[in-house]
């Protein structure tokens, strides 16, 4: 395993492929090795240098119990922590859910750092309040409560190794994390920023697909993908995602 340090918070990275640099964030109570389950890492590491990051309070990064520890600003410098420790001065940058909305944590703290954005499954908006309180509850549940709703609301058995992940998530720290208040803020003043490229796709069941829709035609320089009869399980359709991934990142990567 390979850790970067953040203020003395360690954040575990692996890289696959050769190319330009694409990093990959995860969701909330994801992990990294996701996205070799779900086939990116074989589709884009052919042209890519894949950078794939557990955020803090998840996978193998350290899990602060302090909501103080999850601001914004901290998030972001996670992953500049990472590309410094490779000396990558510049890179492309795909998350999807609470991946996605760290690339607007990004292009609000460092922009210049950032060649383009593909953002999944999330908008700017500020975190509805009856979703984190249903995470705080679903937290307090424990994680074999979001086992299984996640089998039977996505209709999607998971595997033994993706389970033995997701259940040995720490509640305290993920309960930090959806407590920080300025998690939840509204990004809207990033938005100035993202004059790069960007890609947003979202499915048109998703709760973030309104949000996503107006910040794509608030950008100046951003292409937007929805697809029709999807929820919050788009990233699971990478037979659908990929393709539009791989074009447009053809048509943005000058390498």
């Amino acid at each position: 395993m390979r850790y970067a340090n953040n203020q003395g918070v360690r954040i575990r990275y692996e890289v696959e492929g050769r190319g330009s640099p694409l990093v990959l964030a995860h969701g909330l109570l994801g992990y990294l090795e996701q996205w070799y389950e779900l086939g990116y890492v074989d589709s884009l590491k052919k042209r890519f240098k894949l950078i794939l990051v557990d955020l803090r309070g998840h996978g193998c990064s350290d899990k602060p119990h302090s909501p103080e520890a999850y601001k914004p600003e901290l998030l972001g410098a996670d992953i500049i922590s990472v590309v410094d420790d490779l000396n990558i001065s510049k890179t492309h940058f795909l998350g999807y859910s609470l991946g996605g909305r760290m690339a607007f944590i990004l292009a609000k703290y460092a922009p210049e750092r950032f060649h383009s954005f593909i953002i999944g499954g999330a908008s700017p908006d500020s975190r509805p309040r009856a979703r984190i309180r249903w995470l705080l509850q679903l937290f307090k549940e424990g994680m074999s409560t979001y086992v299984e709703l996640f089998e039977e609301d996505r209709g999607i058995r998971m595997t033994p190794q993706a389970k033995a992940k997701i259940l040995s998530n720490d509640t305290e720290a993920l309960t930090a994390f959806v407590s920080a208040k300025e998690w939840r803020a509204n990004l809207q003043d990033a938005l100035p920023n993202m004059t790069m490229p960007c890609l947003l796709f979202v499915g048109e069941a998703d709760p973030s697909y309104i949000g996503a829709k107006k910040c794509a035609s608030l950008l100046h320089n951003a292409k937007f993908i929805s697809f029709p009869g999807l929820g919050h399980d788009v990233d699971y359709q990478s037979h659908l995602v990929l393709p539009h991934v791989i074009r447009f990142l053809k048509k943005v990567d000058y390498s």
